[in-house]
């Protein structure tokens, strides 16, 4: 999906706005300021009206009669839509106690998600499944790949194993998954003392091809274990990886 910055002046004016609401600049319950954001912005009245309509679609703004338009309670927020997580971990930076309670919550979808999605996986698999597992796990273990390579080849592999589900609603979990894999990874294979990742993926893509569902599911958890001890390497020596599932599921 293109990032809406990437869309002229009308997606930039969509990520403005979003981040500002996202990030508590203008808070829930807050009536805008059109005029004011208008200039503020440097966009026509109707571009800044259209932009509006993107994040009213979102559950993230309203607008009522004789109150004009408002930020609604995040509660009413869709948090999971792709590009509402996209913009709260792009426009995070470095990994704060928000952003990291962000990621832990994912992780916990992710640690329901993906064990159960590998043992379909394991039991639907096509020889075109296998294919794109095995061109992620290639590029995944390349000696010089740069951390952009690095994370684009985690996300394909993940993205594969949905695939071969072939269940198109959990197909469409990676709109939810990738955004926050996406930030971990960028965090994670920057830092120097990060896992090697390729076993444990290997692992799982074994089990997938041999179409044994216990194994792979096995295999799915010692990985989300293993991203978690990574991403709990980040948080300094005060904060280790635990044995559960919500604790050691950082996302790989």
């Amino acid at each position: 999906m293109t990032p809406y910055a990437r869309r002229g002046v009308h997606g930039q004016t969509v990520e403005a706005l979003a981040r500002r609401i996202l990030g508590g600049r203008i808070p829930e319950g807050a009536t805008l300021d059109l005029v004011a954001l208008q200039s503020e912005l440097d966009v026509s009245l109707t571009a800044l009206r259209e932009s509006l309509k993107v994040l009213a679609a979102k559950g993230m703004v309203d607008a009522r009669q004789k109150r004009g338009t408002f930020v609604r309670a995040r509660a009413d927020w869709n948090l999971l839509d792709a590009d509402v997580l996209r913009w709260q971990f792009e426009g995070a930076g470095e990994a704060t106690d928000a952003d990291r309670t962000l990621l832990r919550n994912l992780a916990e979808v992710r640690a329901i998600v993906e064990p159960a999605a590998v043992r379909l996986a394991a039991e639907r698999r096509t020889d075109a499944d296998l294919e794109a597992l095995e061109a992620a796990l290639v590029a995944m273990g390349e000696e010089d790949a740069g951390p952009g390579q690095a994370v684009e080849a985690d996300l394909a592999f993940h993205r594969a194993l949905l695939a071969a589900t072939h269940n198109e609603l959990l197909e469409r979990m990676e709109m939810v998954i990738e955004p926050g894999l996406a930030h971990r990874d960028r965090i994670v294979h920057s830092h120097p003392h990060s896992e090697d990742p390729v076993p444990a993926h290997r692992a799982v893509l074994d089990a997938v091809r041999e179409r044994v569902p216990g194994a792979a599911e096995s295999a799915m958890r010692a990985l989300l274990v293993q991203a978690g001890r990574d991403l709990d390497r980040l948080d300094g020596p005060g904060e280790t990886a635990g044995d559960d599932d919500t604790k050691g599921t950082g996302g790989k």
